[in-house]
Protein backbone atom coordinates (compact mmCIF):
# COMPACT_ATOMS: atom_id res chain seq x y z
CA UNK A 1 0.00 0.00 0.00
CA UNK A 2 3.14 2.46 0.93
CA UNK A 3 4.60 1.66 -2.77
CA UNK A 4 1.07 2.19 -4.11
CA UNK A 5 0.73 6.23 -2.53
CA UNK A 6 4.47 6.99 -3.10
CA UNK A 7 3.42 6.12 -6.95
CA UNK A 8 0.91 8.01 -6.80
CA UNK A 9 2.67 11.14 -5.07
CA UNK A 10 5.39 10.69 -7.85
CA UNK A 11 3.06 10.78 -10.58
CA UNK A 12 1.21 13.89 -8.93
CA UNK A 13 4.39 15.39 -9.10
CA UNK A 14 5.06 15.08 -12.58
CA UNK A 15 1.48 15.93 -13.87
CA UNK A 16 2.13 19.77 -14.15
CA UNK A 17 5.36 18.79 -16.11
CA UNK A 18 3.65 16.67 -18.61
CA UNK A 19 0.98 18.74 -18.90
CA UNK A 20 3.00 21.88 -19.97
CA UNK A 21 2.69 21.64 -23.74
CA UNK A 22 -1.56 21.50 -23.11
CA UNK A 23 -1.37 25.20 -21.64
CA UNK A 24 -2.77 28.07 -23.99
CA UNK A 25 -2.72 31.62 -23.68
CA UNK A 26 -4.68 33.61 -25.73
CA UNK A 27 -4.17 37.47 -25.95
CA UNK A 28 -6.47 39.48 -27.37
CA UNK A 29 -6.71 43.62 -27.78
CA UNK A 30 -9.54 45.58 -28.49
CA UNK A 31 -7.72 48.61 -30.17
CA UNK A 32 -8.52 51.46 -28.77
CA UNK A 33 -11.58 50.06 -25.98
CA UNK A 34 -11.46 52.40 -22.85
CA UNK A 35 -11.95 50.67 -19.55
CA UNK A 36 -14.87 53.10 -18.63
CA UNK A 37 -16.94 51.10 -21.89
CA UNK A 38 -17.46 48.02 -19.91
CA UNK A 39 -19.29 50.26 -17.33
CA UNK A 40 -21.31 52.11 -20.38
CA UNK A 41 -24.97 49.77 -20.55
CA UNK A 42 -25.32 50.68 -23.59
CA UNK A 43 -22.48 48.84 -25.28
CA UNK A 44 -23.65 46.14 -27.07
CA UNK A 45 -20.63 43.82 -25.78
CA UNK A 46 -22.62 40.47 -24.49
CA UNK A 47 -19.80 37.90 -24.50
CA UNK A 48 -17.27 40.39 -22.66
CA UNK A 49 -19.30 40.76 -20.38
CA UNK A 50 -20.18 36.84 -19.66
CA UNK A 51 -16.02 36.17 -19.56
CA UNK A 52 -15.62 38.94 -17.17
CA UNK A 53 -18.23 37.22 -15.09
CA UNK A 54 -16.57 33.96 -15.52
CA UNK A 55 -13.05 35.30 -14.52
CA UNK A 56 -11.74 38.97 -13.35
CA UNK A 57 -12.05 42.22 -14.91
CA UNK A 58 -9.66 45.21 -13.67
CA UNK A 59 -11.53 48.76 -12.75
CA UNK A 60 -9.21 49.87 -15.54
CA UNK A 61 -5.70 49.38 -16.73
CA UNK A 62 -3.27 52.49 -16.88
CA UNK A 63 -1.52 52.42 -20.01
CA UNK A 64 1.93 53.72 -20.87
CA UNK A 65 3.20 56.92 -22.10
CA UNK A 66 2.77 57.73 -25.11
CA UNK A 67 -0.93 55.84 -25.47
CA UNK A 68 -0.13 54.67 -28.63
CA UNK A 69 -0.89 51.43 -30.69
CA UNK A 70 2.80 50.55 -30.94
CA UNK A 71 4.64 51.54 -27.75
CA UNK A 72 1.23 50.02 -25.93
CA UNK A 73 1.38 46.69 -27.36
CA UNK A 74 5.02 46.52 -27.29
CA UNK A 75 4.75 47.06 -23.09
CA UNK A 76 2.23 44.76 -23.46
CA UNK A 77 4.60 41.91 -24.91
CA UNK A 78 6.75 42.60 -22.65
CA UNK A 79 6.26 43.95 -19.15
CA UNK A 80 8.15 47.29 -19.57
CA UNK A 81 7.61 50.65 -20.69
CA UNK A 82 8.89 52.86 -23.85
CA UNK A 83 11.70 53.73 -21.84
CA UNK A 84 12.98 50.27 -21.84
CA UNK A 85 11.53 48.70 -25.04
CA UNK A 86 12.26 51.85 -27.02
CA UNK A 87 9.05 52.02 -28.98
CA UNK A 88 7.88 55.56 -29.05
CA UNK A 89 5.41 55.78 -32.39
CA UNK A 90 3.31 53.17 -34.55
CA UNK A 91 6.97 52.53 -36.89
CA UNK A 92 10.45 53.25 -36.48
CA UNK A 93 11.30 57.29 -36.15
CA UNK A 94 14.01 57.90 -39.65
CA UNK A 95 15.97 60.87 -39.91
CA UNK A 96 16.99 61.59 -43.62
CA UNK A 97 19.51 63.73 -43.32
CA UNK A 98 20.06 67.42 -42.38
CA UNK A 99 17.42 69.54 -43.19
CA UNK A 100 14.84 66.93 -44.05
CA UNK A 101 11.99 66.18 -41.90
CA UNK A 102 12.03 63.12 -39.40
CA UNK A 103 9.45 60.54 -41.07
CA UNK A 104 7.57 57.69 -38.93
CA UNK A 105 8.62 54.52 -40.81
CA UNK A 106 6.47 51.53 -39.75
CA UNK A 107 8.08 49.29 -42.38
CA UNK A 108 10.72 47.89 -40.07
CA UNK A 109 10.97 44.33 -38.39
CA UNK A 110 11.01 43.60 -34.71
CA UNK A 111 14.60 43.32 -34.46
CA UNK A 112 15.06 46.58 -35.67
CA UNK A 113 12.04 47.89 -32.88
CA UNK A 114 12.14 46.28 -29.95
CA UNK A 115 15.42 46.37 -27.68
CA UNK A 116 13.85 43.54 -24.82
CA UNK A 117 12.68 40.42 -25.02
CA UNK A 118 9.03 39.38 -26.08
CA UNK A 119 6.85 37.10 -24.43
CA UNK A 120 6.80 35.05 -27.52
CA UNK A 121 10.22 35.03 -27.62
CA UNK A 122 10.71 33.55 -24.26
CA UNK A 123 7.82 31.02 -24.66
CA UNK A 124 9.60 29.59 -28.09
CA UNK A 125 12.72 29.35 -26.25
CA UNK A 126 11.32 27.15 -23.93
CA UNK A 127 10.26 24.90 -26.40
CA UNK A 128 6.38 26.33 -26.81
CA UNK A 129 4.38 26.92 -30.01
CA UNK A 130 3.94 30.60 -30.79
CA UNK A 131 1.53 32.56 -33.20
CA UNK A 132 0.38 36.28 -33.44
CA UNK A 133 -2.05 37.74 -35.76
CA UNK A 134 -1.89 41.51 -36.63
CA UNK A 135 0.78 42.12 -33.83
CA UNK A 136 2.23 45.62 -34.22
CA UNK A 137 6.31 44.88 -33.87
CA UNK A 138 6.53 41.69 -35.03
CA UNK A 139 7.16 41.83 -38.83
CA UNK A 140 10.18 38.82 -39.57
CA UNK A 141 9.75 37.93 -35.72
CA UNK A 142 12.50 34.52 -35.34
CA UNK A 143 10.34 32.88 -32.41
CA UNK A 144 7.08 33.29 -34.07
CA UNK A 145 5.98 30.10 -35.55
CA UNK A 146 3.21 31.87 -37.93
CA UNK A 147 2.43 35.17 -38.24
CA UNK A 148 0.73 37.90 -40.17
CA UNK A 149 2.57 41.02 -38.63
CA UNK A 150 0.83 44.65 -38.25
CA UNK A 151 2.50 46.09 -40.94
CA UNK A 152 1.30 48.84 -44.25
CA UNK A 153 2.11 45.47 -46.87
CA UNK A 154 0.99 42.68 -44.61
CA UNK A 155 -0.06 39.98 -47.26
CA UNK A 156 3.51 40.02 -47.87
CA UNK A 157 5.06 39.24 -44.83
CA UNK A 158 2.65 36.94 -43.78
CA UNK A 159 4.59 33.29 -42.47
CA UNK A 160 4.51 31.06 -46.17
CA UNK A 161 2.72 27.78 -44.81
CA UNK A 162 0.02 30.42 -42.85
CA UNK A 163 -0.36 32.45 -46.01
CA UNK A 164 -0.74 28.94 -48.16
CA UNK A 165 -3.35 27.58 -45.93
CA UNK A 166 -5.43 30.56 -45.35
CA UNK A 167 -5.34 31.08 -49.17
CA UNK A 168 -6.63 27.80 -49.73
CA UNK A 169 -8.89 27.46 -47.12
CA UNK A 170 -10.85 30.97 -48.66
CA UNK A 171 -10.03 32.92 -45.39
CA UNK A 172 -7.55 35.38 -47.00
CA UNK A 173 -8.19 36.86 -50.96
CA UNK A 174 -5.24 35.11 -53.69
CA UNK A 175 -4.72 38.69 -54.83
CA UNK A 176 -2.30 41.74 -54.97
CA UNK A 177 -1.54 43.67 -52.00
CA UNK A 178 -3.42 46.64 -52.84
CA UNK A 179 -7.02 44.43 -53.13
CA UNK A 180 -5.90 43.19 -49.27
CA UNK A 181 -5.39 46.96 -48.34
CA UNK A 182 -8.16 48.21 -49.41
CA UNK A 183 -10.82 45.92 -47.40
CA UNK A 184 -12.94 47.82 -45.52
CA UNK A 185 -12.13 48.27 -41.50
CA UNK A 186 -14.98 45.48 -40.57
CA UNK A 187 -13.72 43.43 -43.83
CA UNK A 188 -10.14 43.40 -42.04
CA UNK A 189 -10.90 42.46 -38.87
CA UNK A 190 -13.05 39.74 -39.76
CA UNK A 191 -10.25 38.57 -41.75
CA UNK A 192 -7.81 38.59 -38.96
CA UNK A 193 -10.31 36.58 -36.82
CA UNK A 194 -10.94 34.11 -39.10
CA UNK A 195 -7.29 33.84 -39.23
CA UNK A 196 -7.05 33.25 -35.49
CA UNK A 197 -9.26 30.98 -35.83
CA UNK A 198 -7.92 28.85 -38.25
CA UNK A 199 -5.03 29.28 -36.01
CA UNK A 200 -6.55 28.02 -32.92
CA UNK A 201 -8.39 24.97 -34.83
CA UNK A 202 -5.55 23.73 -36.82
CA UNK A 203 -1.95 24.54 -34.82
CA UNK A 204 -3.63 24.92 -31.11
CA UNK A 205 -0.54 27.29 -30.38
CA UNK A 206 0.28 27.83 -26.58
CA UNK A 207 0.49 31.40 -26.95
CA UNK A 208 -1.56 33.10 -29.57
CA UNK A 209 -1.82 37.27 -29.41
CA UNK A 210 -4.60 38.71 -31.64
CA UNK A 211 -4.66 42.61 -32.57
CA UNK A 212 -7.96 43.70 -33.73
CA UNK A 213 -8.29 47.16 -34.82
CA UNK A 214 -12.24 48.26 -35.82
CA UNK A 215 -12.98 49.72 -32.57
CA UNK A 216 -9.92 52.55 -32.92
CA UNK A 217 -10.80 53.12 -36.47
CA UNK A 218 -14.45 54.51 -36.21
CA UNK A 219 -13.90 55.86 -32.57
CA UNK A 220 -11.36 58.35 -34.22
CA UNK A 221 -13.45 59.05 -37.00
CA UNK A 222 -16.75 59.57 -34.97
CA UNK A 223 -15.57 59.79 -31.27
CA UNK A 224 -16.20 57.15 -28.65
CA UNK A 225 -19.63 56.31 -27.14
CA UNK A 226 -21.48 57.28 -30.36
CA UNK A 227 -23.67 55.57 -32.75
CA UNK A 228 -20.92 54.17 -34.87
CA UNK A 229 -18.61 52.94 -31.93
CA UNK A 230 -21.34 51.52 -30.29
CA UNK A 231 -21.58 49.37 -33.34
CA UNK A 232 -17.58 48.76 -34.20
CA UNK A 233 -17.99 47.51 -30.31
CA UNK A 234 -20.85 45.09 -31.29
CA UNK A 235 -18.48 43.86 -33.99
CA UNK A 236 -15.23 43.47 -31.53
CA UNK A 237 -17.55 40.71 -29.47
CA UNK A 238 -18.76 38.98 -32.35
CA UNK A 239 -15.34 38.12 -32.91
CA UNK A 240 -15.08 37.05 -29.42
CA UNK A 241 -17.64 34.67 -29.82
CA UNK A 242 -15.88 33.28 -32.89
CA UNK A 243 -13.05 33.01 -30.90
CA UNK A 244 -14.43 31.26 -28.13
CA UNK A 245 -16.36 28.84 -30.44
CA UNK A 246 -12.67 28.17 -32.52
CA UNK A 247 -11.57 26.72 -28.79
CA UNK A 248 -14.19 24.59 -28.19
CA UNK A 249 -14.04 22.91 -31.30
CA UNK A 250 -10.36 22.90 -31.01
CA UNK A 251 -11.10 21.15 -27.36
CA UNK A 252 -8.74 23.56 -25.80
CA UNK A 253 -11.67 25.92 -24.21
CA UNK A 254 -10.21 24.30 -20.21
CA UNK A 255 -6.77 24.59 -21.36
CA UNK A 256 -6.64 27.88 -22.26
CA UNK A 257 -6.68 31.39 -20.45
CA UNK A 258 -7.99 35.00 -21.81
CA UNK A 259 -6.92 37.76 -22.09
CA UNK A 260 -8.73 40.68 -23.51
CA UNK A 261 -7.16 44.03 -22.80
CA UNK A 262 -6.50 47.06 -25.02
CA UNK A 263 -3.56 49.49 -25.93
CA UNK A 264 -5.29 52.85 -24.70
CA UNK A 265 -8.64 54.71 -23.73
CA UNK A 266 -10.43 56.90 -26.21
CA UNK A 267 -11.64 60.84 -25.32
CA UNK A 268 -13.49 63.43 -27.64
CA UNK A 269 -11.23 66.49 -29.22
CA UNK A 270 -12.81 69.98 -30.16
CA UNK A 271 -9.70 71.58 -31.48
CA UNK A 272 -6.43 70.37 -33.34
CA UNK A 273 -3.42 71.98 -31.61
CA UNK A 274 -0.67 72.14 -34.89
CA UNK A 275 2.66 72.56 -32.94
CA UNK A 276 4.87 72.96 -36.03
CA UNK A 277 2.77 75.67 -37.89
CA UNK A 278 3.77 77.55 -34.32
CA UNK A 279 7.21 76.11 -35.32
CA UNK A 280 7.08 77.89 -38.54
CA UNK A 281 5.78 80.95 -37.74
CA UNK A 282 8.86 81.10 -35.38
CA UNK A 283 11.08 80.48 -38.18
CA UNK A 284 12.32 77.01 -36.21
CA UNK A 285 10.73 74.50 -39.33
CA UNK A 286 11.51 76.07 -42.91
CA UNK A 287 12.06 74.00 -45.96
CA UNK A 288 15.86 73.03 -45.55
CA UNK A 289 16.35 74.58 -42.64
CA UNK A 290 14.48 72.23 -39.63
CA UNK A 291 15.96 73.13 -36.46
CA UNK A 292 12.90 72.00 -34.31
CA UNK A 293 9.93 69.34 -35.40
CA UNK A 294 7.16 68.08 -33.58
CA UNK A 295 6.07 64.70 -34.08
CA UNK A 296 2.37 64.37 -33.01
CA UNK A 297 0.44 61.48 -32.01
CA UNK A 298 -3.08 62.47 -30.73
CA UNK A 299 -2.77 63.66 -27.32
CA UNK A 300 1.28 64.24 -27.69
CA UNK A 301 3.65 65.68 -29.55
CA UNK A 302 7.63 65.30 -29.14
CA UNK A 303 9.77 67.78 -30.53
CA UNK A 304 13.53 67.19 -31.69
CA UNK A 305 16.04 69.43 -32.18
CA UNK A 306 19.07 69.46 -34.55
CA UNK A 307 21.17 71.13 -32.56
CA UNK A 308 19.85 70.63 -29.03
CA UNK A 309 21.70 73.64 -27.29
CA UNK A 310 20.12 74.11 -23.70
CA UNK A 311 19.72 78.27 -25.14
CA UNK A 312 17.15 76.96 -28.02
CA UNK A 313 15.02 74.27 -26.04
CA UNK A 314 14.38 77.07 -23.45
CA UNK A 315 13.23 79.32 -26.19
CA UNK A 316 11.03 76.74 -27.47
CA UNK A 317 9.73 75.94 -23.92
CA UNK A 318 8.56 79.13 -23.45
CA UNK A 319 7.21 79.20 -26.61
CA UNK A 320 4.53 76.80 -25.76
CA UNK A 321 4.49 77.06 -22.31
CA UNK A 322 0.34 78.39 -21.47
CA UNK A 323 -0.68 78.36 -25.10
CA UNK A 324 -4.12 77.68 -25.43
CA UNK A 325 -4.86 73.44 -25.52
CA UNK A 326 -1.05 72.75 -23.77
CA UNK A 327 -1.49 71.06 -20.66
CA UNK A 328 2.07 70.52 -20.20
CA UNK A 329 5.78 71.18 -21.59
CA UNK A 330 7.93 68.24 -20.43
CA UNK A 331 11.58 68.15 -19.92
CA UNK A 332 14.10 65.37 -19.59
CA UNK A 333 14.46 65.75 -16.28
CA UNK A 334 10.91 64.23 -16.17
CA UNK A 335 10.71 61.21 -18.70
CA UNK A 336 11.47 58.33 -16.33
CA UNK A 337 8.45 59.20 -13.79
CA UNK A 338 6.59 59.00 -16.85
CA UNK A 339 7.67 55.70 -18.20
CA UNK A 340 9.84 57.65 -21.40
CA UNK A 341 13.49 57.02 -22.44
CA UNK A 342 16.26 59.91 -22.10
CA UNK A 343 17.54 61.24 -25.03
CA UNK A 344 21.07 60.54 -24.09
CA UNK A 345 20.35 56.70 -24.17
CA UNK A 346 17.53 56.95 -27.05
CA UNK A 347 18.66 58.67 -29.97
CA UNK A 348 14.67 58.34 -31.16
CA UNK A 349 13.04 60.32 -27.76
CA UNK A 350 12.86 63.98 -28.11
CA UNK A 351 14.39 66.76 -26.00
CA UNK A 352 10.66 68.07 -25.41
CA UNK A 353 7.15 66.53 -25.18
CA UNK A 354 4.19 68.43 -25.05
CA UNK A 355 0.63 67.00 -23.58
CA UNK A 356 -2.55 68.42 -24.99
CA UNK A 357 -5.23 69.60 -22.96
CA UNK A 358 -8.82 67.83 -22.60
CA UNK A 359 -11.25 68.44 -25.86
CA UNK A 360 -7.34 69.19 -27.85
CA UNK A 361 -5.70 67.03 -30.01
CA UNK A 362 -2.20 67.57 -31.74
CA UNK A 363 -2.32 67.51 -35.86
CA UNK A 364 0.74 67.06 -38.26
CA UNK A 365 0.15 70.47 -40.21
CA UNK A 366 3.66 72.10 -41.27
CA UNK A 367 2.58 75.47 -42.76
CA UNK A 368 -0.38 77.98 -42.79
CA UNK A 369 -1.48 81.01 -41.25
CA UNK A 370 -3.18 79.57 -38.05
CA UNK A 371 -2.19 77.08 -35.60
CA UNK A 372 -5.10 75.73 -34.99
CA UNK A 373 -7.76 73.25 -37.07
CA UNK A 374 -11.35 72.94 -36.65
CA UNK A 375 -14.59 71.89 -38.76
CA UNK A 376 -16.05 68.44 -39.58
CA UNK A 377 -13.15 66.75 -41.81
CA UNK A 378 -11.08 66.35 -38.70
CA UNK A 379 -11.41 63.18 -36.65
CA UNK A 380 -13.80 63.30 -33.69
CA UNK A 381 -11.83 61.27 -31.11
CA UNK A 382 -8.16 60.54 -30.19
CA UNK A 383 -5.62 59.66 -27.90
CA UNK A 384 -1.74 59.69 -26.50
CA UNK A 385 -2.92 61.80 -23.65
CA UNK A 386 -0.73 61.62 -20.70
CA UNK A 387 -1.72 57.68 -18.92
CA UNK A 388 -2.46 59.70 -15.56
CA UNK A 389 -5.74 61.09 -18.31
CA UNK A 390 -8.33 58.56 -16.77
CA UNK A 391 -9.55 58.68 -20.12
CA UNK A 392 -6.74 56.52 -21.23
CA UNK A 393 -7.34 53.90 -18.65
CA UNK A 394 -8.28 50.43 -21.04
CA UNK A 395 -9.45 47.52 -20.88
CA UNK A 396 -8.26 44.44 -19.10
CA UNK A 397 -10.41 41.10 -17.94
CA UNK A 398 -9.20 37.49 -17.81
CA UNK A 399 -10.60 34.48 -17.27
CA UNK A 400 -10.34 30.71 -17.80
CA UNK A 401 -7.28 28.94 -16.89
CA UNK A 402 -4.93 29.14 -13.45
CA UNK A 403 -7.91 32.46 -13.34
CA UNK A 404 -9.43 32.92 -9.71
CA UNK A 405 -13.00 33.79 -10.90
CA UNK A 406 -14.16 36.90 -9.10
CA UNK A 407 -10.79 38.09 -7.44
CA UNK A 408 -11.04 41.80 -7.39
CA UNK A 409 -8.50 44.01 -9.40
CA UNK A 410 -8.35 48.17 -9.12
CA UNK A 411 -6.36 49.90 -11.79
CA UNK A 412 -3.38 48.06 -12.67
CA UNK A 413 -0.72 48.44 -14.33
CA UNK A 414 -0.40 47.75 -18.42
CA UNK A 415 3.63 46.06 -17.49
CA UNK A 416 1.59 43.20 -15.56
CA UNK A 417 0.18 41.39 -18.56
CA UNK A 418 2.91 39.97 -19.80
CA UNK A 419 4.67 38.37 -16.66
CA UNK A 420 1.14 37.31 -15.58
CA UNK A 421 0.91 35.32 -19.11
CA UNK A 422 4.43 33.96 -18.88
CA UNK A 423 3.43 32.56 -15.33
CA UNK A 424 0.85 30.49 -16.72
CA UNK A 425 3.10 29.33 -18.96
CA UNK A 426 5.04 28.24 -16.42
CA UNK A 427 7.91 30.80 -17.49
CA UNK A 428 9.25 34.20 -16.36
CA UNK A 429 10.07 37.26 -18.41
CA UNK A 430 13.94 38.74 -17.82
CA UNK A 431 13.86 42.32 -16.85
CA UNK A 432 10.11 42.67 -16.52
CA UNK A 433 9.15 45.73 -14.48
CA UNK A 434 5.80 44.67 -13.89
CA UNK A 435 4.91 42.09 -11.73
CA UNK A 436 2.44 38.73 -12.20
CA UNK A 437 -0.89 39.03 -11.08
CA UNK A 438 -0.84 36.66 -8.37
CA UNK A 439 -3.97 37.66 -6.54
CA UNK A 440 -5.91 36.69 -9.68
CA UNK A 441 -4.04 33.29 -10.08
CA UNK A 442 -4.83 29.91 -9.18
CA UNK A 443 -1.36 28.94 -10.15
CA UNK A 444 2.09 29.96 -8.46
CA UNK A 445 3.99 32.32 -10.86
CA UNK A 446 7.91 30.89 -11.45
CA UNK A 447 10.64 32.16 -9.48
CA UNK A 448 13.78 31.33 -12.19
CA UNK A 449 13.77 33.62 -15.56
CA UNK A 450 15.23 31.79 -18.27
CA UNK A 451 18.37 33.18 -19.40
CA UNK A 452 17.22 35.29 -22.54
CA UNK A 453 20.31 38.12 -24.13
CA UNK A 454 18.23 40.72 -24.09
CA UNK A 455 20.56 42.60 -27.02
CA UNK A 456 21.94 39.47 -28.95
CA UNK A 457 19.97 39.40 -31.68
CA UNK A 458 18.44 43.32 -32.63
CA UNK A 459 20.41 45.66 -34.83
CA UNK A 460 22.11 48.90 -33.22
CA UNK A 461 18.84 51.00 -34.40
CA UNK A 462 16.88 48.96 -31.73
CA UNK A 463 19.24 50.01 -29.10
CA UNK A 464 17.96 53.65 -30.39
CA UNK A 465 14.83 53.65 -32.17
CA UNK A 466 16.12 56.37 -34.58
CA UNK A 467 17.60 55.38 -37.80
CA UNK A 468 19.27 57.28 -40.39
CA UNK A 469 18.76 56.44 -44.19
CA UNK A 470 20.47 58.34 -47.35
Amino acid sequence: MSRLLIALFLCALAAPALAADDRHVVIITLDGFPAYTLRDPRAPIPTLRKLAHEGVAAEGMRVSNPSVTWPNHTTLATGVPPAQHHVLFNGLLVDRGSGKLLHVDPNHDQSQLIAVPTIWDVAHKAGLTTAAVNWPCSRNSSTLDDNMPDVPNQFAYITPALKSELISSQILPDAKHCEFACMSPPEQDQLWTSAACYLIRHRKPNLLMIHMLVTDTIQHQYGPQTAAAYTALALADYQLRDVLAALDDAGIRDTTTLFITADHGFSRFKKIVQPNVILQQEGLLRHGDVKVQAVTDGGVAILYFSDPSPGLIDQVASLFKGREGIADVIRPDRFAELGLPSPDTCPGMGRLVLAARTSYSFGPGMTGKDCFAMGPFIRMGSHGYLSSNPEMNALFVACGRGIRKGAKLGIIDNTSVAPTAAALLGQQLPGSTGAALREILDVQPPHAPIALPVAQSLTPQAAGTLQTTN
